[in-house]
């Protein structure tokens, strides 16, 4: 089965084709196909998911997934949450992970309290107008670090400091870091979501 991901990001492509490999699902980009990206207006991860794959599935006759996820900063009221990819560009850097991550360790400079988490909704629809769509959701909580640290990776995860290891994500092995993310859990949980709904295969 041919499945569009409504996002042009190489890193969500590579870490959730690698996931729905066991089902045999064939992950496009949407950017492959000449989709442009969705509108996201929306203040919460699913309803901006949702909108995202109902996009890509009516512009591809395909059915589509979308990935919708973000940093919740306890300190920070939960945000910057939906605004994550633009985080930087409030404080007057471009957009980009480098500058994200200069812009949150600035804010939180004088911050103690640097509980956050990562999360991640993954929503799937077989077409645009389906009625039921299929909703995983991944979150890890963890601190925001004083320093960038490790090179595996993106977004915030070399700030993002995770008790369990003692290490960053961007620290810990690919295959580790994958296994135990916030988009590790929803694509974990979404798989089963498809091989019940959509693949019929109960108990697999």
């Amino acid at each position: 089965m041919k499945i569009v991901l409504a996002s042009n990001n190489q890193g969500k492509l590579a870490e959730l084709r690698a996931m729905l490999a066991p089902l045999g699902m064939e992950l496009i980009a949407q950017g492959e196909l000449g989709i442009s990206e969705a509108a996201e207006p929306f203040h919460t991860f699913v309803e901006n998911a949702l909108a995202k794959a109902r996009h890509a599935a009516t512009h591809s006759g395909l059915p589509a997934l979308a990935d919708d996820a973000g940093l919740c900063v306890d300190a920070f009221g939960g945000l910057p949450g939906v605004d994550t990819a633009y985080y930087a560009t409030q404080f007057g850097y471009a957009k980009g992970d480098d500058n994200n991550v200069r812009a949150l360790l600035e804010q939180m400079h004088d911050q103690t309290n640097r509980r956050a988490a990562l999360v991640s909704t993954l929503v799937a629809v077989r077409s645009a107008q389906d009625p039921e769509p299929l909703i995983a959701v991944g979150r890890v909580s963890g601190e925001i670090s004083r320093e960038p640290l490790g090179s595996n990776g993106f977004g915030f995860d070399p700030v993002m400091y995770i008790p369990q290891f003692g290490l960053t994500f961007a620290q810990l092995p690919v295959a580790v870091k994958n296994a135990n993310s916030h988009r590790g859990r929803s694509a974990r949980a979404m798989v089963q979501l498809m091989r019940e709904r959509w693949l019929n295969e109960v108990g697999s």
